[in-house]
């Protein structure tokens, strides 16, 4: 007769995560040994698509990587590229490439907040159950992510898989009719956003506290977005030439995706990482905001990542705001010469640091590519902080409040599973 403490107990996939993947929990006389987060996801080998390709084509085929947040994909391989060609393209773009990270975290954290992790903190299995008691909340969702899709589409050309960015610059410059029209939006935006600080302040997060260490880009004079140095709570200082001297990537038997360790540690990337490193870079207006909500940085509580991308909604919107005003459009792209080269560049995707580094032969063709996705970084704390709260909830709950407990810490990170390019299913092993 077989024991029932050795069955392996399959339960559903867990939703609400984008991709598949699933956690296996190995315990022993009520202990928890290891919790294994499994990504069986099929590589999908975008970094050889790139291999032989010309510089120029980066940006189209980098943006299949993600259709939620694709300009990450998109900016942060042509500002590699352009440190490879050694090319500055000037102040006008840097603020019109600013603009689309705008609109890309604010649709990407407005449908996550939302629609992802907002049930879980309100008592809902899914959206639409909570639209019903709370419509008002689901509306200002839809509203922030429309703004967010339209502010990607000034320069993207589409808000999925854009068209717009290239090496140098942009292929266009919106008109300034189409940005006047936008701006009472965004101003309306700004009031959206605001609120959902206020109601995102008043939420019942778990209070659940843990050590990490934050890494994300650290810019002196403004909240860092693409440009900037790497850097961490422990006093990591560098340029993102030198983040394969730090970082480390390796397989484990378990996942098709790639861990990062930083100097041999687990280590947090996203909205709360950024803050955590990068609170006091806020203009004094989202600063006062935070401080009127009594939301408080830096926070080793985890759950605090929803606070983190509702306070960057509101930044977002007012930085959109700001560099938009008194728009005149300029040269919209600057030359760029082949040449053989070899560059490194960081941005923060909305779901955190992401890494981008490329070697180009005379011609301009690409012969090394290397893409390492937030989500990848985050999985060895991901399984980390499985392994320190599962064990504080007690493996004496059942196989379904297990199942509650891990899905909603795993969509706290917001991973982006199919964005790991080099959710979920839960199986626990009893012995």
């Amino acid at each position: 007769m077989t024991d029932p403490r050795n069955i392996r107990l399959r339960v559903p996939v867990i939703t609400r995560l984008e991709g598949e993947g699933a956690l296996e929990l190995y315990c022993r006389d009520e202990q928890l040994e290891r919790a294994v987060l499994r990504i069986f996801e099929p590589p999908r080998f975008f970094e050889k698509f790139l291999e032989g390709k010309h510089y120029s084509e980066q940006p189209i085929i980098a943006a299949r990587i993600c259709g939620i947040c694709p300009i990450a994909y998109q900016m942060t391989g042509v500002r590699a590229i352009e440190r490879a060609l050694g090319l500055e393209s000037g102040d006008w773009i840097g603020r019109m490439r600013r603009v689309l990270q705008c609109g890309e975290w604010l649709q990407s954290h407005a449908l996550h907040i939302h629609f992802l992790a907002l049930p879980d903190f309100l008592g809902f299995s899914h959206m639409l159950d909570m639209a019903k008691v709370h419509p008002q909340a689901v509306k200002r969702g839809l509203r922030l992510q429309a703004l967010g899709n339209d502010l990607i589409s000034l320069s993207g050309g589409r808000s999925v898989h854009p068209v717009g960015l290239k090496v140098g610059g942009f292929h266009n410059a919106p008109a300034a009719d189409v940005i006047a029209a936008l701006l009472p939006r965004i101003d309306e935006a700004l009031v959206d956003a605001e609120a959902l600080v206020r109601w995102a302040a008043g939420l019942d997060l778990p209070d659940d506290h843990a050590s990490f260490t934050s890494v994300a880009l650290h810019h002196p004079t403004q909240y860092a977005m693409n440009e900037g140095r790497v850097c961490s709570s422990d006093g990591l200082d560098i340029d993102a030439c030198d983040y394969r001297q730090h970082f480390r990537e390796h397989q484990e038997p378990h996942s098709t995706a790639l861990y990062s360790l930083l100097d041999g540690e687990p280590y947090l990337v996203g909205p709360l990482a950024r803050i955590n490193l990068n609170f006091e870079q806020f203009p004094a207006e989202v600063r006062a905001l935070a401080d009127d909500c009594g939301l408080h940085f830096p926070s080793d509580n985890i759950y605090h990542s929803l606070l983190a991308r509702a306070l960057e909604c509101y930044y977002a919107v007012w930085e959109a705001r700001q560099l938009l005003s008194g728009y005149a459009a300029q040269a919209f792209s600057v030359p760029d010469e082949p040449r053989a080269g070899w560059g490194a560049h960081c941005t923060e995707a909305p779901r955190g640091l992401i890494y981008h580094h490329y070697g180009l032969d005379p011609e301009g063709f690409i012969t090394e590519a290397c893409i390492i996705p937030p989500t990848s970084q985050n999985q060895a704390r991901i399984e980390a902080d499985l392994m320190r709260g599962l064990t504080a909830f007690g493996l004496e709950h059942s196989d379904q409040e297990l199942q509650f407990f891990a899905e909603r810490l795993i969509r706290n990170y917001d991973p982006c599973i199919s964005c790991s390019v080099h959710f979920l299913d839960l199986r626990v092993h009893r012995h």
